[in-house]
């Protein structure tokens, strides 16, 4: 068995975010579900997280909390054919940068009319459905502007692992406009890799859980 355990669960943009290395590298790894049909993983999480949120890492003695963190870890104790951080201190530092912007102004601006619909799904807060809405119109605006410049390569990496499971939920929360076609194609290409697909394939049977009601797509 391995000494790696990944406590997550399937339907969890940030545990894609960490599964996503460890399938590109193909490391040997234990996934432990943290769903109500398995108390004891949700207990763990509670006790050693400040949050008790997930994922959490377990690699022998250390424990690892934060996706980007257990990319990093990753990174740097398991290396593969996979470069997770760029070589280059100047490209490491885009990288991180783009981790970010996708977690903070995609990932967690769309966690705004998900909470509002977990909260209320029949009469959601609407200012805040609005203020999630508007911003990522925003951050789409914005991110259109950085791709017509720069470049976020689409191979598994600290940024598209971010990237990935950030655009895929917002698409959902708001659709990503005929005004941005770079992060539109960006969205396409990430989701198409074999890790990504892979962890939107074992989401599958979740998919009720999306409070807005997951359309019939991707």
């Amino acid at each position: 068995m391995s000494d790696l355990v990944l406590y997550g669960h399937p339907f969890s943009s940030y545990t894609w975010k960490a599964l996503m290395p460890l399938y590109a590298n193909g490391t040997p790894f234990e996934f432990r579900n943290v769903d109500p049909a398995f108390p004891g993983n949700w207990d763990f999480c509670r006790k050693v997280h400040p949050a008790g949120k997930f994922p959490v890492l377990v690699d022998g003695e250390a424990i690892v909390i934060e996706s980007t963190a257990i990319i990093e870890h990753l990174a740097a104790h398991y290396p593969g054919a996979a470069p997770l951080i760029p070589e280059d201190p100047g490209q490491a530092v885009v990288a991180r940068m783009m981790d970010r912007v996708f977690d903070r102004y995609v990932m967690d601006v769309g966690q705004l009319v998900v909470n509002a619909y977990i909260a209320d799904a029949a009469n959601p807060n609407p200012d805040q459905v609005a203020a999630g809405k508007n911003g990522l119109l925003h951050s789409y605006a914005w991110l259109e502007n950085w791709l017509a410049e720069n470049e976020l390569p689409a191979h598994v990496s600290l940024a598209s692992c971010a990237a990935m499971p950030s655009l895929f939920y917002a698409d959902w929360i708001e659709r990503i406009p005929d005004t941005c076609p770079r992060v539109r194609d960006l969205r396409a290409e990430l989701i198409a890799l074999p890790p990504a697909a892979r962890c939107i394939e074992d989401a599958r049977p979740y998919r009720h859980y999306f409070p807005l009601g997951a359309p019939d797509r991707d």
